[in-house]
Formats: structure tokens, sequence, C-alpha cells
């Protein structure tokens, strides 16, 4: 099997990102993006997708984290589009339930080649520490867009914004292990009645 690996540097006026992923990983990785609970989030990624990832940030944290948040999701997404390459004998479906404590949730992944985020989540509080929660879905959305995949991601229950959040990104973690692994009967087949994705 050729090797499942990508390095992507993005560079602009507002961010300078490297990001380089090794899908069949050990779950091995160096998350740096100057914001903590984000840091924390994308860990999440690597221990439970057991890719190995490293993401070296740095944006323009004096405006605010958007544009680094964003840029990073847009970054990892073309990460995960480069190594699959042309995606043939992957499982390409994945998802997962995770529950921490009171919170459960739900993520779904189809890479589809046709970008799209569904985002059924409401949190208790608009901030986890000093992260703002809004951002979650900007690094989704820019995640979508760049791994060219369909998502849906249901919070089921929760009263604890940072255990709601978590479920989520272990859960993006898992259902992305599980797509993107390769199916034996699959082999150098492509995953679609269409001939592409």
């Amino acid at each position: 099997m050729a090797s499942r690996h990508a390095k992507i540097e993005r560079n602009t006026l507002e961010t300078q990102i490297t990001a380089e992923l090794n899908i069949d990983g050990q779950g091995e990785g160096s998350i740096e993006t100057g914001i903590p609970f984000l840091n924390h989030m994308l860990d999440q990624i690597v221990r439970h997708g057991q890719f190995d990832i490293q993401l070296d940030a740095k944006g323009d944290l004096e405006v605010d984290a958007h544009h680094t948040v964003e840029d990073s999701g847009i970054t990892l997404g073309q990460a995960f589009a480069k190594a699959l390459s042309d995606k043939k004998g992957i499982r390409r479906y994945g998802h997962a339930y995770v529950p921490l404590d009171e919170a459960l949730s739900r993520v779904v992944i189809d890479f589809s080649g046709r970008p799209g985020l569904t985002y059924e989540v409401e949190y208790p509080r608009a901030r986890i520490g000093d992260f703002d929660v809004d951002l979650i879905i900007e690094f989704l959305q820019g995640f979508c867009n760049h791994a060219q995949v369909t998502m849906h991601i249901d919070n089921i229950r929760g009263t604890n914004a940072h255990h709601i959040a978590e479920t989520i990104f272990k859960g993006l973690g898992r259902a992305l292990r599980y797509a993107c692994e390769i199916d034996p009967r699959m082999l150098d087949k492509l995953p679609s009645t269409k001939g592409h994705l």
C-alpha cells in the first residue's frame, strides 16, 4: 500500500500554518496553535483517530482566534485530501457515538467529494475558558470544505460545554479513522457506483 502521508503549508497575511499527516500512524502528534483549548481538541483527533499529526499554527491572535481556528481546519482538511489521494480501497464512511459523563455526541462522515456540514449542537454557555464555542463550527466547516467530506454532527445530550466539545472531537477522530481505513474486500476499488469521488 502506498504511503498515505501529506504535508501542507498555508501562508496568508493572517496565519502561517504547517500540517503534516500520516493516516496510518500510531496516534502521535505535536499540536501548537497558540490556543490551548484548540490544541486539546485537536489532540483528541490524534489519539482517537490514531493519526500522526504535526500541526504548527501562528496567527493574528492579537485580533482574535477566528483566523487561526478556521485556517487550522482548512489546512488539516487539505492534508487529509492529499494523503487519501484517489481514495481507492477506503471504507469511505465512518461514524462514532462518544460519551463523556453526561454528554453524548454522534459524528458521521463520508469522503464523498461533496463538502457539506450539518451541525446540530447547542452549548450551555458561549465560552469554554477563553475559547469562543462559535469557532468550533468554523474549524469544522473549513475542514469539510477542504477535505471534501460530508459530515453530520449531533450533540444528543449534555450540560457541560467542555464535555460536549470533547465528545465532538473524539467522535471526529474515530469517525475519520473508520472512514480512512482500507477495506480488504475493496483494495484498489473505488467505494462509489459513480466511478468518482
